[in-house]
C-alpha cells in the first residue's frame, strides 16, 4: 500500500468504538479516516462533502440502522466499498446486508486491528472479505432457512420438482398431473419463490442438497 491512502469513513453510535478505532487505525499510514459520525444521516450528509473509498459501518443503530444507511450509500454512493461491523454476526443479519446492500465485507467487533486492516486493504482491491465466524454464521442460517423452506413444499409442488428435473415442460407436467398450464405455472412461480432459486439448475442442485429428489 505504499504511497496510496485509502480513505475512511467510520459510522457508530457509540463514540467511544469510533475513538478506539481511530487510535487504532492511526498506526496505519496507509489508512485516512477523513469522516465519523454517530448517526446514520449526518454520515450520509457528510459524504457528499468528504468522498470516501470504504465505510466502516455499525450494523444496529438507532434512528437509521446499519442496513437502511448501507442501502443508501449503495444508492446514492455507487463507488463506496460498505463494510459491516457489528457485535452481532447472525446469519439473518449478514444475509439482509447482503442481499440488500451488497457490502463487500463484515466482521465482528472483537476481531483484531490486523483482522480490520487486512479486510480494509482486500476490500479496496476489489474483493470480499468476510470473517470466518461470521460465514459460519452464515452458513448455519442458510441450511436452517433451507430446511424451514423444504418443509414448506408442498407434496404437488415436490411432483412438479420432479418432473420439471426430467426437462418436462409446463404442458407435458400439466397433462402428467391432471391440472391446467396456468396452475402449473403457479406453481413453478411459488417453487421459485420458496426455494430462493430462479432458473431449473439452481432449482434441481437446491433440490438434491436437500434431497427432494
Amino acid at each position: 500500500m505504499k504511497d496510496l491512502t485509502i480513505r475512511l469513513a467510520i459510522a457508530d453510535d457509540h463514540q467511544i468504538v469510533i475513538d478506539g478505532l481511530c487510535a487504532a487505525l492511526k498506526n496505519f499510514p496507509f489508512l485516512s479516516v477523513v469522516a465519523t459520525h454517530t448517526n446514520g444521516i449526518a454520515l450520509l450528509e457528510s459524504l457528499k462533502i468528504n468522498p470516501v473509498d470504504i465505510l466502516l459501518t455499525d450494523v444496529m443503530m438507532p434512528g437509521i440502522s446499519g442496513l437502511e444507511l448501507a442501502v443508501a450509500v449503495r444508492k446514492n454512493f455507487p463507488s463506496v466499498k460498505i463494510i459491516a461491523l457489528s457485535m452481532s454476526g447472525s446469519g439473518l443479519l449478514v444475509e439482509e446486508m447482503i442481499q440488500k446492500a451488497a457490502i463487500e465485507g463484515y466482521l465482528l467487533k472483537h476481531c483484531g486491528i490486523e483482522e480490520l486492516t487486512t479486510a480494509i486493504q482486500k476490500v479496496f482491491q476489489g474483493e470480499r472479505y468476510f470473517q470466518e465466524t461470521v460465514l459460519d454464521e452464515l452458513s448455519k442460517y442458510n441450511l436452517l432457512k433451507g430446511e424451514i423452506t423444504a418443509v414448506r413444499l408442498t407434496s404437488r409442488e415436490k411432483e412438479i420438482i420432479a418432473l420439471m428435473e426430467k426437462d418436462c415442460g409446463n404442458k407435458q407436467i400439466a397433462d402428467s398431473l391432471f391440472i391446467s398450464v396456468r396452475t402449473v405455472e403457479t406453481h413453478r412461480k411459488n417453487i421459485f419463490r420458496k426455494t430462493g432459486t430462479n432458473n431449473l439448475l439452481s432449482l434441481v442442485k437446491w433440490a438434491y442438497e436437500r434431497k427432494i429428489l
